[in-house]
């Protein structure tokens, strides 16, 4: 083997998969399943382009809007959440509602409804135009200042400082989070933050094992797609360690110039992408070059969210668990 060329694959523990993006994707095969194609679905359930090809091939169709929906037809929301706006209009449109908004961003949008309640206004840290960030802040009609970066702080003019309360975005960079969230303190010294943190547990969980595959690598490729805030997160956090990183939607997108003199490659998945991609970037790697692989120390995901009423099949069955179900701790590479 030329010693120009990688002699070995490290995977990330964990990777991929999260049990809310799982839930999601579950719920909208069931409903298939259980009531036949068509099935609307608003917005992407998970920004991943295989996930939303796959389940446009069952029967799933993709809206932006409710309009042209048919009187009666089933929806389902993505994993993202959504405005309370666009859960009346549902209603009104008399459509038949399935909720796969994560469970962790319900716990925003109970958060944000409970303490509105109390006066309370809002800073939310997040990225503006993303789809989770649109439905927290419409849980409001007002009352909610939106935080991208730094530079933003100083611009939040909130009506009063007695009752402000901060939420965040639940995919974001770890360290970005905790720097911005830092900078409001500092301005707001009364400010009420969440007890536990907004940042979900998968998003920690995959941003500290980058942390520790850059330590053991030359090069990170992350699988997912463009859209994937999460995924993203990971690429800057690979890049700022000092590490070269890419990020490919399939393995059709390496590039084998990115593998010359890079001997040990550092594998990871977001949240979103299923890890029938990343076995097909490890196949495209080991045609490159004859690699060994291994999967380094981690943590192992085990949290399951139920699924929302009235999509029990009969006997209870699963929906047959396709490669998009593969968990990343039962993969064999």
């Amino acid at each position: 083997m030329s010693v120009n060329l990688p002699q070995e694959v490290v995977l990330a523990q964990p990777r991929g998969f999260c049990a809310g993006v799982d839930r999601a994707i579950e719920i909208v095969e069931r409903a298939l399943i259980k009531f036949g194609a068509p099935i609307y679905v608003r917005h992407e359930i998970v920004h991943n382009t295989y996930v939303v090809n796959d389940l446009k091939a069952k029967g799933a169709i993709f809206v932006d809007t409710l309009e042209g929906i048919p009187e009666g037809s089933i929806v389902i929301f993505s994993a993202h959440g959504v405005s309370r706006a666009l859960q009346q209009e549902a209603v009104e449109r008399g459509l038949k509602v399935y909720d796969a908004t994560c469970p962790l961003v319900t716990k925003v949008h109970v958060e944000v409804a409970k303490l509105a309640r109390e006066g309370y206004e809002f800073i939310m840290i997040g990225h503006a135009g993303h789809p989770e960030v649109e439905g927290t802040m419409g849980q409001l009609e007002g009352g909610i200042y939106l935080v991208q970066d730094l530079s933003d702080v100083n611009k939040i003019q909130p009506r009063q400082t007695e009752k402000l309360a901060l939420v965040t975005q639940t995919t974001l960079s770890v360290d970005d989070a905790r720097e911005i969230t830092a900078a409001i303190r500092a301005r707001f010294p009364a400010v009420r933050e969440p007890k536990q943190q907004d940042i979900c547990y998968a998003t920690q969980n995959r941003q500290d094992a980058v942390k520790l595959l850059t330590r053991q690598v030359q090069m990170v490729i992350v699988v997912g797609s463009q859209t994937s805030s999460n995924s993203n997160r990971l690429l800057e956090l690979a890049k700022r360690m000092g590490t070269p990183a890419y990020m490919v939607d399939s393995a059709s997108e390496l590039q084998d110039a990115w593998f010359k003199g890079m001997a040990r490659i550092g594998l990871t998945a977001g949240a979103s992408a299923p890890e029938i991609l990343v076995q097909q970037v490890i196949e495209r790697i080991k045609q490159i070059s004859g690699v060994t692989v291994r999967t380094m120390d981690g943590v192992t995901e085990d949290m399951r969210f139920p699924l929302p009423k009235g999509l029990k099949l009969e006997g209870d069955a699963e929906p047959e668990r396709s490669a998009l179900h593969v968990r990343a701790q039962d993969a064999q590479p």
